[in-house]
């Protein structure tokens, strides 16, 4: 299943504007205290990799979420479901079924927020090299 199927083409094509961006100099102190706040809550490895999880795979049971984030507690996973979700970068849909059947799926928010810092991945990959070798100079001191 592609993770993107349930987007409108408006909500790709503004997620992949704000993957190549780069912050204004003018900056709005708001926006500066909210990047902050969002920095903090995506830091969070959890985050990242729900984010990722849903990305690639769509809306998930929670069950499915918590095999896919490798090494996840419950607790925790449940903790960054909430948070995400109070962020508005997620849906929690409870089917009224027996037992209960509840899935997440990231909203227009949560998508263009992993687009943002796909540029990570793009940074980790182009710069592995010299990172490692600053770590072993640094190790060997």
């Amino acid at each position: 299943m592609n993770g993107l199927a349930h987007f409108t083409a408006e909500e790709i094509k503004k997620a992949r504007r704000y993957a190549i961006a780069t912050p204004p100099p003018d900056l709005d102190p708001r926006i500066g205290a909210l990047v902050h706040e969002l920095i903090g809550r995506v830091a969070d490895k959890w985050t990242m990799l729900v984010l990722e999880v849903l990305t690639e795979h769509g809306e998930l049971r929670f069950t499915r979420l918590s095999e896919m984030v490798s090494g996840v507690s419950q607790k925790m996973l449940t903790q960054t479901l909430r948070h995400m979700e109070r962020d508005g970068l997620l849906v929690r849909t409870v089917h009224p079924v027996v037992p209960p059947k509840v899935e997440y799926r990231l909203t227009g928010l949560g998508l263009t927020l992993g687009a943002a810092f796909c540029g990570v991945w793009v940074w980790a990959s182009e710069n592995l090299d010299e990172v490692e070798q600053a770590r072993r100079t640094f190790d060997a001191r």
